[in-house]
């Protein structure tokens, strides 16, 4: 880890939520008049979105696994080689992952192609993952123990399959049986590369809804919110002011000493009271 070129990353699975803990760095980062250097973990995938059926599709007649999730799918060396470099030097090399034609229409390119690696801006004050594979580790690549503050999303398992399921087949245009396959198939590497990350995290918000969520491949909608408390887990609970964000969120409680539990209406305002306080300390480090 370094003090000087500090790292953050959010970390969860396709459908879980990363986007939210995005959008509460982001207000944190307008307030506080931070530039972070932004890296989306989509732009590490090995193959573009042409070369990924192509290799699923071998991969299922030679009956070997293959996923967004694990190491054929992705070059975990890559975000390595970035943390490590930037962490040393604030430098790094980075690309986007075109997710539509909206995104690909201003690099004149296709959907679901990346664009060539670029260098990043040195005017920065630190480096924001947001992905898959922000605590990955893999034989000789550990990506974890170059970050400095690693945060997981992480709702219950029924709960994100899902949103996944709902978000592929309104969104993406895939059927619900095209999506309870890629599931199925990333099974696997998601309890062996996705799941351990979990345990390497500074703080863990796990969406744990208060509906029957015991057959998620029939659920009609999702769980709102309102239908949800969020667990919130720290790995050093000695750093937490557990009355003063008990007093911030109402009708919050502790289930364990390094736990608080509260409403999901709540998350937002949770994330940025709990990790204000964290990007201070990394700053101040810095300077």
């Amino acid at each position: 880890m370094s003090v000087k070129h500090p790292i953050i990353a959010v970390t969860g699975s396709s459908g879980a939520g990363t986007t939210t803990v995005k959008n509460a760095f982001e207000h944190i980062f307008y307030r506080e008049k931070i530039k972070p250097a932004i890296i989306e973990g989509d732009s590490f995938h090995r193959f573009d979105r042409k070369e990924m059926k192509e290799q699923i599709k071998s991969a299922h007649e030679e009956r070997r696994n293959l996923s967004h999730f694990g190491p054929e799918g992705n070059i975990f060396d890559k975000i390595e080689e970035l943390f490590q470099t930037y962490g040393k030097t604030g430098k790094g090399k980075r690309r986007y992952y075109l997710h539509s034609y909206e995104e690909a229409k201003p690099y004149n390119q296709e959907p679901g192609t990346f664009t060539p690696w670029e260098e990043i801006s040195e005017d920065n004050d630190l480096l924001f993952y947001e992905g898959l594979h922000g605590g990955v580790v893999d034989g000789d690549v550990n990506v974890a123990q170059h970050v400095n503050c690693l945060i997981g999303v992480t709702p219950i398992v029924n709960l994100e399959w899902i949103q996944k399921i709902h978000r592929d087949t309104s969104q993406r245009g895939y059927s619900a049986e095209a999506v309870t396959d890629t599931i199925l198939r990333r099974m696997n590497d998601y309890v062996r590369y996705v799941t351990p990350q979990f345990s390497r995290t500074h703080v863990n918000f796990q969406r744990v809804p208060t509906v029957d969520t015991s057959n998620p491949f029939i659920a009609r909608d999702i769980p709102t919110p309102d239908e949800s408390f969020i667990v919130i887990r720290f790995r050093d609970p000695k750093k937490q002011d557990f009355p003063y964000l008990l007093n911030m969120l109402s009708d919050s409680f502790m289930s364990r000493p390094n736990t608080i539990v509260i409403p999901g209406g709540k998350m937002g305002f949770a994330m940025e009271i709990i990790l204000t306080p964290i990007i201070h300390e990394l700053m101040e480090m810095r300077k």
